[in-house]
């Protein structure tokens, strides 16, 4: 891949990477920091990184390898939280769906969250993130149905609606 080309690449896909990564964990500013840093390295290795190879799938899954180990840091030095940014007070911010969503992807088990997001943010059908995580498409259908299901639910519980998620359907 050329420099124009890298070019175009990171003009198309920064954003939609960046609000999926968000999505996944749950911390916009995080997220804008490991997608900045794994274009660096895509930078780096652009030579190598053939558009067959799904360049943005690689993108993605370097920033949300990035996000988990600064999570992981974070939590080793944990301390209690200031009270005004417990999760209740942020998810119940007047008009702020997306905040809403983000706040109950987070209730989700990491694995269930990262298909719900691959599959209705970033618009990859079973057999493709069955692929990028290297598990069988089986288990993402699963993923997919109990990550809905609980997801309706923490959004139901919480604001009464699903947002019009499209949680009812079926795995795609």
């Amino acid at each position: 891949m050329d420099e124009v080309e890298f070019d175009e690449f990171y003009s198309a896909s920064y954003h939609r990477v960046c609000r999926q990564v968000y999505a996944m964990i749950g911390n916009v500013d995080e997220a804008q920091e490991c997608t900045q840093e794994a274009f660096a390295k895509a930078w780096a290795h652009r030579r190598t990184l053939d558009k067959t190879n799904y360049p943005e799938a690689w993108v993605r899954t370097v920033a949300y390898r990035m996000a988990v180990s600064r999570w992981r840091k974070v939590q080793r030095s944990w301390r209690q939280p200031d009270r005004a940014m417990s999760p209740d007070l942020v998810a119940s911010a007047p008009n702020e769906a997306p905040v809403v969503v983000v706040a109950a992807l987070k209730q989700l088990p990491e694995a269930q969250r990262r298909v719900i997001v691959m599959h209705h943010l970033a618009d990859l059908s079973v057999r493709e993130i069955a692929a990028e995580l290297k598990v069988p498409e089986g288990t993402v259908k699963a993923r997919l149905s109990r990550g809905r299901a609980a997801l309706k639910a923490v959004l139901e519980d919480h604001t009464g609606q699903g947002f019009g998620l499209g949680l009812e359907g079926g795995a795609g």
